[in-house]
């Protein structure tokens, strides 16, 4: 069930299965092994991977320099690192809690 994420210190490594250019942007759930997120914008010269880093940065509580995309900057899999997350959105809240 913890596939989707684990710890580097106190530090969130997340994968993520992203679907871009959807209605809203929002944290869907799981979606196998990864956090599934719809992003509103398009996935050309990399504006879904900013939109994304903003939206985790504000979902977890910390700033957008503290968002990493570590890999997937062209696949719809990705991989984030975000440092030191102070909260936890609800859809992941009782998979994941805070070290």
């Amino acid at each position: 069930m913890s596939d989707f994420f684990s710890w580097h210190d106190s530090d969130l490594i997340l994968n993520c299965h992203i679907q871009a250019n959807a209605k809203s942007t929002e944290i869907i759930g799981l979606h196998g092994n990864a956090v599934k997120i719809r992003i509103a914008a398009l996935p050309s010269q990399g504006k879904a991977n900013v939109a994304l880093v903003t939206h985790l940065a504000t979902e977890f509580g910390v700033r957008k320099n503290q968002v990493s995309l570590l890999s997937g900057h062209t696949n719809k899999r990705k991989r984030f690192k975000i440092d030191q997350p102070q909260k936890i959105p609800s859809p992941l809240s009782t998979l994941i809690k805070i070290k």
